[in-house]
């Protein structure tokens, strides 16, 4: 994933900003615990995770449920898969793996969230075939989708079909200013829609700490060096935080501006998770020895 990358990331500081104040309510409504904990990739193809597949290895995503609990599905931001497609996906999958697929970009870059209700529709009847395994859906908009449009988002949220848990991930750095930034926030609050938090060297201004629901969508994406470490550590602690308010879902997906690294990363925070929860979440293993760095 190249989005955010910098050419020295010794440079930037990786310190996680405060919480939102209005983060701590959110959480407090949630009486039931931390229920859910989904930590994956954003792909399973051979050509991204190089090292990770057993030579021989004859379909991907079988073994990679094997190895993670999750993928955040970004295949679908390309294409609209079939709903058979969709249930070919599921039956490779034990019963308790989840899918987090991407919106296809015919609605977010294309048409950009204007005139999109025979996609959508497409769209989300083809996601209803995971059943049990969706686990959120999330759509991207484009980084000139700006705050001028925030009718075409208010029409989009309160048109969606809320059987299908939404995420959205804003990146045009106006989002973040503090006035637009209360204004949709308070807009996804209201629709129970959750707000993705991404962790990318070259764009801080997308750290965010407010949690519009009880569930926190992470996008982590590693700089291939050793403050990758340092950085998941700093997350640790503050799911810690989160978990303590009231925290229903963690869904944390590892990125890195050359992938191959992934799934190295995702180990280290799996097994951190372990340790601090008492989960016993598997920690996925590379079939070729492989460093970070």
């Amino acid at each position: 994933m190249k989005f955010g990358q910098v050419e020295d990331p010794s440079l930037i500081d990786f310190t996680l900003p405060k919480d939102d104040a209005k983060t701590k309510e959110i959480l407090e409504k949630n009486k039931s615990g931390l229920q859910n904990i989904s930590v994956g990739c954003a792909k399973w193809n051979k050509t991204d995770l190089k090292g990770f597949y057993p030579k021989g290895t004859k379909d991907e995503l079988t073994y990679y449920a094997t190895q993670f609990n999750s993928i955040e599905l970004n295949a679908t931001f390309y294409s609209l898969p079939s709903p058979e497609q969709v249930l070919t996906w599921k039956e490779k999958t034990p019963a308790d793996f989840k899918f987090f697929p991407k919106i296809t970009n015919t609605v977010s870059h294309f048409r950009r969230l204007i005139n999109v209700d025979d996609v959508v529709t497409q769209y989300a009847t083809s996601m209803l075939n995971f059943g049990d395994q969706l686990g959120m859906v999330f759509l991207q908009l484009h980084d000139n989708f700006k705050p001028k449009d925030y009718d075409r988002i208010e029409k989009f949220v309160k048109s969606w079909p809320m059987e299908i848990p939404l995420a959205i991930e804003l990146r045009s750095t106006e989002w973040f200013e503090e006035e637009n930034f209360e204004k949709v926030s308070a807009l996804f609050e209201e629709n129970n829609i959750t707000n993705i938090i991404v962790d990318t060297a070259g764009r801080r201004d997308m750290l965010h700490m407010r949690l519009t629901t009880d569930s926190a969508f992470i996008r982590y994406v590693g700089a291939n060096a050793e403050s990758d470490y340092e950085r998941l550590d700093d997350w640790l602690e503050r799911i810690k935080i989160w978990k303590n308010q009231g925290l229903k879902n963690l869904y944390f997906f590892v990125h890195q501006n050359v992938e191959k690294a992934s799934p190295l990363l995702s180990a280290y925070f799996i097994e951190k998770l372990n340790a601090e929860f008492g989960t016993s979440i598997v920690i996925p293993k590379m079939a070729e020895s492989k460093t970070l760095f």
